[in-house]
């Protein structure tokens, strides 16, 4: 050991005296001279670690390259360090800074560097050359332990004015973006002379997209770009994509809105809809439960006869498994369309992700079509009754960085290899993409379209094997989805079908992969790279046919995602799987999912002895009928009363029944609940199937443990859960199921925490983790925003704090709130918007899905360019006057009635507005917004023509959306009346205006009711006499409905080209008219 560190010393000291000779200082005088030693330089050989530099504590620049370094080391000691040259040296991260505070020139080009990390702490560094690396991500997230915030790598360096990344591995525009953070940033290369370029360069739009998102760039790789006509050029290019994808995603929405109305409409008028089966099968089941529940208290032989009651339980159960079955196919989700996430991912791509769906015509489309049907055998199925498959759509996936990234690869293989071109080729297989069913399939299909599959390390992260998994084969591909999707049906998991085949729809990811040089699995051996070395992928062949294998790929720069094929599995015996081991069961009928049969079987259940009688209703309540429906001889012995299938719409009488413990009240035409209050020993109460619109007429329930209020009207949950938890304080278990909820997202959670004591919530047992969240998110609900953005990074850190740490983490966030840019509050319950005057900076701002009333608290916020406010319950704008810089606002989902004309002046700035699904009736006041390029007010109440004149003020509009409006209905030639009008519209209604022509030759001339509304300024027509209308180009006159201008006396048509009198015959009154120019009579 002695002689192991003799050695090493004398090895140090050799370093030392290099160092020294080097750089001209005696090294018997290091001690002495040391100290005034400013810079140091080490060339090529001879310094293999950072030692000694504790010898010159006033360096203030080193310089090392070509040396043979992995690690930063050993300047702990130069605190005054300003520059520091690492170059050619094999480091592999950046690291040992942290005591380098003033640090202004970083120069760590030609290394392993894979990671931008761990120079938060250089704040006032200017230069950093980190070109020719291994870097792929410049979005990387810093967690600093000392504020519980959280930012991404770059963000401290304030400072930083010039950056080279040339020669690295981004290949992602979302990483561009990034730099977008750096306020000072004037020099920016991606791709020098003297390097490779990274992919993202070569990708269209490169440079539009980087001078976009960081203006004040002056030098882009080798090029000036400090001209303000470049910078105006590439603003311009940008906001016309945004504007044109913008447009699309809401037609789209809009579209897919429209689908599913009219599929539910289709659905009613082919069958009975769930709700009416489900209430039918409902109001059967309780009474033939109540007649049951007689049979144990009457003396009638025939109620207690063994096979009348067998025939009553039989029922029973048959209206509870028919009932079962309505009640999961509604509670069926809809697959949701991935048409939007593919238009945002093309316009955050800048087009060089694009989605193409294929067609018939398409050879590609066929040739899908084929190869999922030569990999499809039935016999794998023949379990399952389903006997062929179909294909519904097939998208084909252009991404252009991640073709880049495999062809590169396997260029590189060809030419580092003794490989053919004809060999690479028999290598190349199309394989399907074995996804994990337990996952979130929609996440995963639209990350692997932007950042391709995760690397061997990535699945090894998340416990699985070391590779990506293919296979040529259906059947292996989906072994795993019908194995969860099975097991989650036998367990009675409503997210799945009530499908004869659960698994009846699928997606198959299609890749293009080089499988290169493959063996065979060794049994009992993991599949991991280190364990198959020379190799880039492995297989597991089935053993009835070799040639169906499972793949398992090492590398995935060798996978190319190509195509997504959705489909769908034919039956023509319907078999039901029962459970999970596969044992079918043959049902009577032949078709799938026929909604007349499941009427039918309803019926037969329904019809089923014994026979459910009609029985008479009461429309009042007394004494009398109370005793007798409760069978009781007094009102105090009432314990249960059921009032089930009535018509009642009060109960006044039931204030006596003092004993009353279960009271069952459904099927009838309550809207509150007024009349059942302060009743003390009430237990049980059923409510369900009414018109409830609310629950504030309950009080004084206190032992009150049950309550059912299903299939009402019910939408403020916030409001009625406040009320249950005043006067219920015992309540149990509480069903609140099928209530249009305003939020229906967020009623679960909002209910477990404001009524702690629930054991269970819409049938479904509460459990101890769900409800302690909830009381968390209660609480949270009740804090400011900026100590929402508290809990965020809390969150993110993953600690449980206590309340001391969380009023140190709001602290925390106060202290940074100036340095705040965007703010994120969407779904956090927020009714009020307060404490937000600290937000001097912020830009960027989103408070949707929650339940604001009033916009406020932004009077300081005076940088703020983009507000979103969708889906609250606002009903006025005001609180934005102050908000000059505005740029986009969206308020769509809200209960504005009109657009304030006050507020809308102080918002100059505004190029687009969204007000969608709201209730305004009028567009006076919008003519203020002159910088206006987008209006979005579809599905409001906009219903007259005069509406379009408040727009013809607007030139700079480019898109109109008024999608939804009963203007769109009622006005004839809505469309080239609206073009006519305004000409200046590039698209109306998601579609390109290009009705100009036949606007002109319609409208051109004509004199309407809107046009002299223009003209004079009003329309009180009825108080108009005469009209001057010289010189306006009249061509026809169609001033309808004439009894509006019943006091016209005189009309002046001079200079017109009136070609008939047949539109002035109708006005009555009128007597004079000159029209001496007119062009023939």
């Amino acid at each position: 050991m002695l002689s192991n560190e003799k050695q090493k010393n004398r090895s140090e000291e050799e370093v030392i005296k290099k160092l020294c000779m080097a750089n001209g200082v005696p090294y018997e005088k290091i001690a002495q001279e040391g100290s005034n030693i400013t810079s140091l330089e080490m060339f090529f050989s001879g310094f293999p670690r950072m030692i000694g530099l504790s010898f010159f504590p006033r360096l203030s620049q080193l310089t090392i390259i070509g040396q043979n370094i992995e690690h930063i080391d050993g300047l702990e000691c130069c605190p005054l360090l300003q520059e520091l040259w690492i170059v050619q040296c094999h480091l592999t991260e950046i690291s040992g800074l942290q005591n380098c505070l003033q640090l202004e020139k970083l120069y760590l080009y030609e290394n392993k560097i894979s990671e931008i990390k761990n120079l938060d702490l250089q704040v006032h560094l200017e230069v950093l050359w980190i070109n020719n690396n291994c870097i792929t991500k410049i979005k990387v997230r810093v967690v600093s332990p000392l504020l519980f915030c959280v930012w991404h790598s770059l963000d401290p360096n304030v400072n930083l004015q010039k950056l080279n990344l040339s020669g690295n591995k981004i290949s992602s525009f979302k990483e561009l973006s990034q730099l977008a953070r750096l306020p000072r940033l004037s020099e920016l290369a991606l791709k020098d002379p003297t390097s490779t370029p990274n992919p993202v360069c070569l990708l269209c739009n490169y440079d539009t997209h980087i001078l976009y998102h960081v203006p004040s760039l002056q030098r882009l790789d080798i090029y000036d770009v400090s001209s303000k006509q470049i910078k105006e050029a590439a603003e311009s290019a940008v906001m016309k994509k945004m504007m044109y994808y913008n447009m699309r995603v809401r037609t789209a929405q809009r579209k897919l809105a429209e689908t599913r109305l009219s599929l539910i409409e289709r659905k009613k008028t082919l069958s009975q809809s769930p709700e009416e089966c489900i209430k039918t099968l409902t109001r059967a089941l309780k009474f033939v439960c109540t007649l049951h529940k007689m049979s144990f208290c009457s003396s009638s032989k025939k109620l207690q006869d063994p096979a009348t009651e067998h025939k009553v339980h039989a029922k029973i159960e048959a209206l509870r498994k028919r009932l079962k079955l309505w009640t999961r196919r509604l509670d069926e989700q809809c697959t949701g369309s991935y048409t939007v996430q593919f238009l945002l991912m093309e316009l955050e791509s800048v087009g060089n992700i694009r989605l193409e769906e294929g067609c018939s015509t398409d050879p590609w489309f066929t040739s899908c079509c084929d190869l999922l049907l030569s990999r499809f055998s039935p016999s794998d199925y023949k379990t399952y009754g389903i006997t062929d498959i179909r294909v519904n759509r097939v998208i084909r996936i252009h991404n252009s960085a991640l073709r880049l990234c495999f062809e590169d690869k396997i260029h590189r293989l060809l030419a580092s290899e003794d490989l053919s071109s004809q060999n690479y080729r028999r290598q190349l297989e199309y394989l399907f993409y074995i996804v994990d069913p337990e996952k979130c399939e929609k996440d995963e299909t639209l990350q692997i379209l932007q950042e391709g599959f995760k690397t061997t390390e990535q699945q090894k992260a998340m416990g699985k094997e070391g590779a990506i998994p293919f296979s040529n084969s259906l059947s292996l591909n989906e072994q795993s989805r019908i194995e969860y999707t099975l097991r989650q049906t036998s367990q009675g998991h409503t997210k799945h079908s009530m499908d004869t085949i659960p698994f009846r729809h699928g997606q198959v990811n299609v890749s293009k992969v080089f499988v290169g040089r493959s063996m065979p699995i060794r049994d009992g051996e993991p599949v991991d790279r280190s364990n198959y070395p020379g190799v880039y992928s492995v297989y597991r062949s089935v053993e009835t046919n070799p040639r169906r294998r499972q793949w398992f790929v090492f590398d995935h720069e060798l996978v190319l995602p190509e195509y997504i094929i959705y489909y769908e599995y034919i039956t023509q015996v319907n078999y039901c799987i029962h459970s999970f081991d596969y044992k079918p069961t043959l049902l009577s009928h032949s078709t799938d999912r026929d909604p007349s049969n499941d009427v039918a079987l309803d019926k037969e259940v329904l019809n089923r002895e014994p026979v459910l009688k009609p029985q008479p209703k009461l429309l009042s309540l007394d004494d009398k009928i109370l005793l007798s429906v409760a069978r009781a001889n007094v009102l105090s012995q009432i314990t249960v009363l059921n009032l089930h299938g009535n018509s009642l719409s009060n109960i006044k009488e039931i204030s006596s029944l003092t004993a009353l413990r279960h009271l069952t009240v459904s099927f009838n035409e309550f809207t509150h609940l007024d009349d059942i209050s302060h009743m003390p020993n009430l237990e049980f109460l059923d409510a369900s199937f009414n018109h409830l619109v609310t629950l504030e007429g309950l009080r004084g329930l206190g032992q009150l443990k049950q309550l059912d209020v299903r299939w009402n009207k019910l939408t403020k949950v916030r409001e009625d859960t406040a009320v249950l938890r005043k006067h219920t304080p015992a309540l149990l278990k509480l069903d609140t199921r099928y209530n249009p909820w305003n939020r229906p997202e967020a009623v679960r959670m909002t209910i477990l925490g404001h009524l702690m004591n629930l054991t269970h919530l819409d049938d479904v047992l509460v459990a101890e983790e769900e409800a302690a969240e909830a009381v968390q998110m209660a609480a949270g609900s009740k804090i400011n925003q900026l100590q929402h953005v508290g809990f965020s990074v809390k969150t993110f850190l993953g600690a449980v704090l206590g309340g001391m740490m969380l009023i140190f983490v709001t602290f925390c966030v106060y202290q940074i709130a100036d340095q705040i840019t965007t703010l994120n509050l969407d779904n956090k319950r927020i009714s009020k918007m307060i404490n937000l005057s600290k937000l001097v900076n912020l830009r960027w701002a989103s408070f949707n899905d929650n339940e604001i009333s009033k916009v406020e608290g932004l009077d300081n916020c005076l940088k703020l360019e983009e507000l979103s406010l969708n889906n609250n319950s606002i009903c006025t704008l005001s609180g934005l006057t102050r908000l000059h810089c505005l740029n986009k606002l969206s308020v769509d989902g809200n209960r504005l009635t009109s657009l304030d004309v006050s507020t809308l002046d102080g918002l100059s700035s505004l190029s687009f507005l969204s007000a969608e699904n709201n209730c305004i009736a009028s567009l006076h006041g919008i003519q203020r917004l002159r910088s206006l390029l987008e209006l979005y007010i579809g599905s409001n109440q906009i219903s007259t023509s005069r509406d379009i004149y408040c727009l013809k003020g607007l030139t700079n509009l480019l898109i109109l959306d008024l999608c939804g409006n009963p203007l769109v209905e009622k006005l004839e030639n809505y469309r080239i009346y609206v073009v006519f009008h305004l000409p200046f519209l590039k698209a109306l209604d998601g579609i390109e205006a290009s009705e100009c022509e036949s606007a002109k030759n319609m409208f051109m001339g004509r004199l309407t009711t809107d046009t002299v509304a223009e003209k004079l300024g009003h329309s009180n027509y009825t108080e108009i006499t005469h009209l001057n209308l010289q010189a306006c180009s009249i061509r026809i006159v169609d001033l309808s409905p004439p009894k509006l201008f019943r006091n016209v006396r005189c009309i002046n048509l001079d200079h017109s080209n009136l070609t008939s009198f047949s539109g002035l015959i109708h006005l009555p009154n009128i007597k004079v008219h000159s029209a001496p120019n007119a062009s023939t009579l």
